[in-house]
């Protein structure tokens, strides 16, 4: 097996913006994560929310002036963003808003996808924590270790031990 033949996760994510013209710092982040092999896109698309909560598209090779860099990102349109996934994301978003929804490859992932795969391996469950929750759960344990460190007693509950199949 070539890691041709293997795929990273494949992510989408929503990036809303406050005011009606985007900056370019966001896409030339975006553009060097794709120049070096970190992810590979797959769609882009650029979606405005008017005031009246009607939700629009705009088009990465002619509305570059209100693009910025993300006009360079015009050729990574691959058909998988229809109207229905620009309507989905307008929902989420605030009425006089834009946002970019981009879908990506980790390509990053790609080297141990093919070697956990080669070793027998399955990806059998995955999914996505927002970074916030997961900085809330590290602080709440790290508050938690000062207390045991000040000798409170441990509220949490140890995880029981259970036997390996066999």
């Amino acid at each position: 097996m070539t890691t041709g033949d293997v795929h990273g996760p494949i992510d989408f994510i929503l990036i809303e913006f406050s005011a009606d013209r985007l900056t370019g710092g966001a896409a030339e982040a975006l553009l060097e994560l794709v120049d070096k092999g970190i992810v590979a896109l797959y769609d882009v698309l650029v979606v405005g929310k008017a005031d009246d909560g009607s939700a629009y598209a705009l088009d990465l090779a002619e509305d570059v002036d209100q693009l910025g860099g993300f006009a360079d990102l015009a050729g990574h349109r691959s058909g998988l963003l229809t109207d229905e996934e620009m309507h989905e994301a307008a929902a989420a978003m605030e009425p006089g808003t834009l946002a970019v929804l981009i879908v990506y490859e980790n390509t990053w992932a790609v080297p141990f996808v093919a070697a956990a795969m080669e070793a027998g391996g399955e990806l059998i469950a995955g999914a996505r924590i927002p970074a916030p929750a997961v900085m809330e759960a590290l602080d709440a344990l790290e508050a938690l270790e000062a207390l045991e460190a000040s000798g409170a007693p441990d509220p949490r509950q140890p995880v029981a031990a259970t036997p390996s199949g066999g």
